[in-house]
Order: structure tokens, then sequence, then C-alpha cells
């Protein structure tokens, strides 16, 4: 099993999943993680982090603000603090290590609008039964690329064998682990427990999982009954799994310093609901998010028949709403627009961001997401890092715009071009 340190996913999604073992902790690990948490504390504790938050809470209520920056690495991470920086030993201490180091750096050195915060959060330890069947996976060791066999291979077979998504709380463990971490940085974060139960409700990733990409295309024009059929299958788990999570308590709010949708975190006025009760979150509540990054190569009708009423019902649960990823969403905006209280749009490399900001027209965040391409160069490239960012804040200056770096599998061996795009980002901004 890869060191569980090493898995960087998007901001706030870590998860300690599947952690098991011997659970105390020596004086050392105790003092690496105590001082680190200090330093995370002195950052969170500057004016400029609240001013920050105010700035994200304006710019998500839809009022003017400058463009905002957001840069995670991702899995450059792995770049910017290599393993062998790593001091504890244990996995869930490295976790943890590792994610209070990621805070320093973006405190100290990167240069974006990312706001430090005095917490610490531990989230759930669970098990989650998925569909019921389970993809081979070929290859994908190292963070590599990797293909799968699909299980459903023959639709009248094979559909039967689906299940509805079963949650398992490890409560017990769960408890362990925020106890710890309590008892190691109570007296300097505020400890909370917050589970991190998706990162989208689109269901299209799930379903190549059980059928293959290859085969939804096909299947849109050799099996739309079985598409249909299947679509309302995965929509109606979805529906379930939410009702279970709030039903349980198990659901927090994510409308402050949370990462939400594809980009952006959560800072905002109009959430929670003026009927909000703290013991007992509900998804009106919240943010909601879903993508369809998978279908990029079908047609907006085929995408309105087959994919979005399935997305719908789920989103229309949601208090503000998220949409898209990477897939352009030019040509789906009159399909996508119908979504209730959607905010914050995805305007992806593939995008055209002038087209973008006008059928956006200042009504909606302009979530603008420039290619991660240059910084996978070992040199960056700077003039056109600045040239694109230029034409780019140029075509949507009237918009509610944020700049999201993201989608980094490598910095090209080079952690510091990370804050070079942040920096040009800002001087471009500047500019305007």
């Amino acid at each position: 099993m890869a060191d569980p340190s090493t898995i960087q996913t998007a901001a706030g999604l870590s998860t300690t999943r599947g952690i098991e073992g011997d659970l105390r902790i020596g004086k050392e690990e105790r003092q690496i993680l105590r001082d680190l948490a200090l330093q995370v504390a002195e950052l969170a504790a500057r004016p400029t982090e609240a001013e920050k938050a105010a700035l994200w809470t304006r710019h998500n209520d839809l009022q003017e603000t400058r463009p905002l920056v957001f840069c995670d690495p991702e899995n450059g991470w792995n770049e910017i603090i290599p393993q062998e920086q790593i001091l504890c030993r244990k996995p869930l201490f490295r976790v943890w290590e590792m994610t209070l180091r990621k805070e320093i750096f973006w405190g100290r050195e990167m240069g974006d609008d990312r706001v430090i915060q005095p917490y610490f959060n531990v989230p759930y330890n669970y098990s989650d039964s998925s569909w019921g069947l389970e993809e081979i996976k070929i290859g994908g060791g190292e963070g590599g690329s990797y293909v799968w066999e699909a299980p459903i291979r023959d639709y009248e077979r094979d559909f039967q064998r689906l299940q509805q998504p079963r949650i398992e709380v490890d409560y017990r463990t769960t408890r362990r682990i925020v106890e710890l971490a309590q008892d190691v940085f109570a007296d300097i974060l505020n400890v909370r427990l917050r589970g991190v139960w998706w990162w989208t409700l689109g269901m299209t990733w799930d379903f190549i999982r059980l059928r293959g990409l290859n085969n939804l295309m096909l299947d849109m024009y050799d099996h739309p009954q079985w598409i249909h059929r299947t679509m309302a299958f995965l929509r109606d788990g979805t529906l379930k799994k939410l009702d279970f999570l709030e039903e349980h308590g198990l659901l927090a709010l994510n409308t402050a310093g949370s990462y939400v949708g594809s980009g952006g975190f959560g800072w905002t006025t109009q959430l929670p609901q003026s009927d909000f009760d703290p013991k007992r979150v509900r998804t009106i509540d919240m943010w909601g998010f879903a993508e369809s990054q998978e279908t990029v190569g079908v047609s907006p009708q085929m995408f309105a028949e087959f994919i979005f009423p399935y997305q719908l019902p789920i989103l229309e649960r949601f208090g503000l709403n998220c949409y898209g990823c990477c897939e352009p969403l030019d040509s789906r905006w009159q399909i996508i627009r119908r979504i209730p209280r959607l905010r914050r749009v995805s305007v992806s490399p593939w995008s055209d961001p002038e087209a973008m900001a006008d059928l956006l027209n200042g009504d909606y965040i302009l979530s603008l997401k420039p290619s991660p391409s240059p910084l996978a160069e070992p040199v960056l490239d700077e003039e056109l890092v600045r040239s694109t960012l230029r034409k780019n804040l140029k075509a949507t200056l009237a918009s509610r715009v944020e700049l999201i770096m993201k989608d980094n599998h490598t910095l090209g061996g080079s952690p510091a071009n990370a804050v070079h795009w942040c920096r040009i980002a800002r001087e471009e901004i500047d500019r305007l």
C-alpha cells in the first residue's frame, strides 16, 4: 500500500480512511507536529487572513472584487514537500505532518488568496460499499496511468448485481483519532471532526467505472434504455446516500474555508438557511457540485438526454451550486443554467473565456482554470504564462473572476513554479 502521505488530492479532500494499527504517539513525533501546528496558528492569526476571508465572502455573494487567486499543486506537493522532509514515522502522523507543512507553505510562500485557518480537521473513519461491483485496474502504480476492466459487460446479466451504496462509520476508531488529535493540538488549533463524503455528485465517473468510457459512448446509440436505467439507479443511490448522511448528522457546513466545486472556497453570507440547526446540517445548507468531464465528446443534445436529467434532482437539494471541471461548458450553457441556485461555473482551458464571460454576464462566478502545462516544465515560461493570463483577464474583465491553478501532476521538478505562477497572476491582476 502506498504511503498515504504521498496521496495529494484537491484542497481539503485528504482522508485517513483505512489507516489502522498502533495510534499511540511518541514524544518525538508529538513535538514535530506541535511545532508545525504552532506555525500554522501564527499564520492564521495574521490580519491578512481575515481580510482574505472577507474578500472570498464578497466574491461568492457576487459583490465586486478583484479577481481572486488560488493555486493547489495537487500531486506537485510531493515535489514541494518531498517525502524525505516528512519526519514522522507512523502513517497517520505522516499524513498530519504533510497537512501542516502544506498549510505553512501556503501561508508563507504561495502568494495566493487561500486563507490559513486555526483548525485541524479530522475525517471520519468509514467504509463505503460503493455500487457492489468493482472494476479491475491494470497499471496505475505510483500515480501513473491505468486502464480497467469494467464489471458490467452484459446489462441483462450484470445490472441486477448492482447494489445501492452503504456507508458504515467506524465510530470507535474515529473517536480515538479525534481524541488523539485533541491531545496533540487542542491548546494550539481547534480540532474538528469533518467528513468529506464526495468530491463530485456528477455520477458519470461512477458510470464509466462500471461500464467503461467507450461503452458509454456506444451505448447512447446501441442501448439507450440501459443508460437511462443505470443513471436512474445511480441517481437514486446518491439521493439515498445524502439522506443517510443528513439523518445521521454526518454532514458539515462547507460555507467557509472549505474547498467547493472544482476550485474556490465556500465563504458566503447566503448559507446556511435561516432555519439552520447546528446539530443537523442539511444539504440545503451547503454548496453542491457536479460535472461531467467524461462526456466531453458528447453532443449537447445527448448530454441533455442521458446525463443532466439525473444530475438535476441531486443539485436541487443544495443551497448553492457549482458546476463543471475540465469540460468546456460553452455549448452546454443553456442546459446547465437550469440548475437552481447555480453560483460557480468552471471555465476550463478548453473553454472560450470571452464567450463564457458573455454567457455568464456577471451573474455567476467565472472560475477560470488556466492550463497547468507550463508549470510542468523544469523552467517556467513566464512570458507564456503572463501573456495567457493577460489575454484571459482582459476577456473576462466584467465578470466575477477567480483564477484557479489545479490539476498539476508535476511541477517539472521545480517547486518554485507554483509560487512564480501566483506572483505573475497577482501582477497581471494589479495591472487591471
